[in-house]
């Protein structure tokens, strides 16, 4: 088993990530396609609002993640974190995430947001976040807002 898990810099490993998060985000929990894919999911060579990043098992897509260089607040935010169904419990969101704060560190980040699903706050909170605010709907989902200092 080889895990690889690295910045998104082709169209074919975008097309890779957009993959995985239409299997979980638009199959499995029925998020309409316009609200999942924005304009920070295009090609990376062009794009300079976000950075990807792509976990690959044994050269196949399993797990992704972006970065969105600056929020609405002019935070550094972290979203659309998917694990296809089948490889969950493995490890690899945890992977996703630390190769996502690495990025944020090398942006200079000291901190960084991101709006958790409810069902995976525990997760977060592993990952040393703390939830702030109240339970709030994205897409028909709930979430909470959770802070990380890097």
């Amino acid at each position: 088993m080889s895990l690889e898990v690295a910045r998104v810099t082709t169209a074919d490993q975008m097309s890779q990530a957009l993959f995985v998060r239409r299997r979980v985000f638009i199959e499995e929990q029925n998020v309409p396609e316009d609200l999942e894919i924005d304009e920070h999911d295009r090609d990376p060579a062009v794009v300079t609002s976000a950075v990807h990043v792509l976990a690959r098992l044994d050269g196949k897509p399993v797990a992704t993640g972006r970065l969105l260089l600056e929020d609405s607040e002019g935070h550094l935010h972290i979203g659309r974190v998917a694990v296809l169904a089948s490889q969950r419990r493995r490890g690899l969101g945890r992977a996703v995430m630390l190769t996502l704060h690495d990025l944020a560190r090398e942006h200079g980040a000291t901190s960084i947001t991101l709006a958790a699903q409810l069902h995976a706050v525990d997760f977060y909170e592993r990952l040393g976040y703390t939830a702030r605010g109240a339970i709030f709907l994205d897409a028909g989902i709930e979430h909470r807002w959770m802070d990380l200092d890097l």
